[in-house]
């Protein structure tokens, strides 16, 4: 490979055409640090002689290079040019991971600044236990934390933020911002139809539901409707046939949860609405699976499990059979983790994030107890965060793969 020289002494002759010109160091080495960032596709040819690892077949270096931490990659970009040219922008890193079958997890957490009141995305690197940020969303009007809602399509590495409340007039609003981790990039969607905060919202098979939540004049609604992320564009389905204001959701089984959840103190039952996306219907929800729905859920394992709000429990579950809740083998959650809390989950592994984003992961188990019974036991470890969290509350968390 022809090296490229920045002795002063003699300087390279750069051709325009027919004519020369002779370049400046200053600027000669300009020139090297844009081909670098933006390398030319003959530059790119000249680099696949110079081996990423001396003594390691390129497939094999290339691999190893992808596990990098992220927060590796600004010292090990000066290593030399082909690593720099794979390390340059996450946008590349990420499209040649998965390009490579990689699918390592990213829990994504909204949050704020009890005193800024700023709100902000903090990313926790599963793989490495590293904190990173992304950038900031393109929000035109001032906006507050309450009364987003926030979903994910893991596998293709996208969030969606939508609706929530303005922070200068007490008004719901109808935005949709999505993330592509691959990009590293926010877009603007096309708005709900109806404003709404403090609403349910799902992913079944890809497409984005929304359910109930407050209005623009604060009253309960009882409308929803769903987004095709590809087409980008939202179309109404089936009324509840009930106002209400969401406090948590799941899908189960192919349909959509809503639970209202409990007030205290418990003076009425707990409303719940399912939704069957196949027929369009809506129906009340079984007074077990309301009644014990206490705290924030995920599905893991094809099962409904809770982390309950209104006291320090063991992680129960949900069993359609009795139409009743089941505590789980193992400790309660670790007491570092304090309220309120952001719970999500990826393959196996539930992660509950509390305030100062101290992260708890719990590990679940299946246990064959019988021919139809399954039994199931956590274990949890804790994730701390760094100092500069501790005035951060969770208000979501979404898992992604990348």
């Amino acid at each position: 490979m022809q090296k490229v020289r920045l002795s002063s002494e003699q300087a390279p002759v750069h051709k325009l055409g027919d004519s020369q010109m002779t370049l400046s160091p200053k600027f000669r080495l300009a020139v090297i640090q844009s081909s670098l960032l933006n390398p030319s596709p003959e530059l790119e040819l000249s680099l696949r002689g110079e081996p990423l690892i001396p003594g390691l077949p390129d497939d094999v270096a290339l691999n190893c290079l992808l596990r990098l931490p992220v927060e590796s990659h600004a010292t090990c970009r000066v290593v030399c040019k082909r690593w720099h040219l794979l390390l340059r922008n996450k946008e590349q890193f990420f499209t040649r991971r998965k390009e490579s079958g990689f699918r390592d997890p990213w829990l994504f957490v909204f949050a704020t600044d009890k005193y800024t009141r700023k709100i902000q995305w903090q990313v926790l690197d599963l793989t490495h236990y590293s904190w990173h940020t992304i950038p900031a969303m393109p929000c035109k009007d001032k906006v507050c934390l309450q009364g987003f809602s926030c979903v994910s399509i893991p596998r293709e590495g996208t969030l969606f933020l939508c609706g929530g409340m303005g922070s200068d007039v007490d008004c719901p609003l109808d935005l949709v911002l999505k993330y592509d981790m691959q990009k590293n990039r926010w877009t603007v969607m096309n708005k709900m139809i109806t404003a709404r905060s403090s609403f349910a919202s799902v992913v079944i098979d890809g497409m984005i539901y929304v359910a109930g939540g407050s209005s623009s004049d604060l009253f309960e609604l009882d409308s929803a409707e769903v987004l095709d992320p590809v087409k980008g564009s939202w179309r109404p389905i089936a009324n509840m046939g009930t106002d209400m204001v969401a406090y948590d959701a799941a899908v189960l089984n192919g349909k959509l949860l809503v639970t209202e959840g409990w007030l205290w103190p418990f003076f009425v039952s707990p409303r719940g609405q399912v939704y069957d996306p196949k027929t369009d219907n809506w129906e009340s929800m079984a007074v077990g699976l309301r009644e014990g729905w206490t705290g924030s859920s995920v599905v893991v394992y094809g099962h409904l499990f809770v982390v309950s709000e209104l006291e320090r429990m063991k992680l129960k579950v949900y069993n359609s059979n009795t139409d009743s809740w089941e505590p789980i083998e193992g400790p309660p959650l670790p007491e570092q983790i304090c309220k309120p809390f952001a719970v999500n989950a990826g393959d196996s592994t539930i992660y509950v994030v509390g305030q100062n984003l101290r992260v708890a992961v719990g590990r679940i188990s299946r246990l064959n107890t019988s021919e139809k019974k399954w039994s199931f036991r956590v274990k949890w470890h804790v994730v701390d965060a760094p100092e500069s969290f501790s005035n951060l509350t969770p208000s979501s968390s979404q898992v992604l793969f990348a």
